[in-house]
């Protein structure tokens, strides 16, 4: 019965696991990497560093798309590892609708004039979750 479950929620995800899939392909073609960690795959290095470079205004270490996790660099996924894993727990529970929500999360943010990701929804809930570790080596 647990397989069953799980193997739903890798479907449930599976539309977002799809883009993170095609950005980590591209990411492989120019020399980037892939690991598999905790039931994910995690692309690194190639188009993948230089596309999370570009992300918002200093660029991001990491992202989450269903069941793949896009980052830099191998030190940096283990850095950021156990808040990644909470997004993808949210992705489990959101499905489809993650990004939407995500990202209407931000846009109210943006437009109250807010921190559209430090109080995005989703990420404080991430932060306050994520492994103590990760916490002292943000500050």
């Amino acid at each position: 019965m647990k397989l069953i479950f799980k193997v739903v929620l890798y479907i449930w995800t599976s539309p977002n696991t799809l883009i993170g899939l095609l950005l980590g392909l591209f990411g492989l073609l120019t020399q980037g990497r892939v690991q598999v960690r905790e039931g994910c795959l995690e692309f690194f290095g190639g188009s993948v560093s230089w596309l999370l470079s570009r992300l918002g205004s200093q660029g991001v270490a990491a992202m989450t798309l269903g069941h793949t996790i896009l980052g830099q660099d191998r030190e940096t996924l283990d850095l950021v590892r156990s808040h990644e894993q909470i997004h993808v727990w949210q992705y489990e529970k959101w499905g489809v609708l993650f990004i939407p929500a995500y990202l209407l999360c931000s846009g109210c943010l943006w437009l109250a004039g807010k921190d559209c990701y430090r109080e995005n929804p989703f990420e404080r809930q991430a932060y306050r979750l994520e492994d103590p570790q990760v916490k002292s080596w943000r500050q």
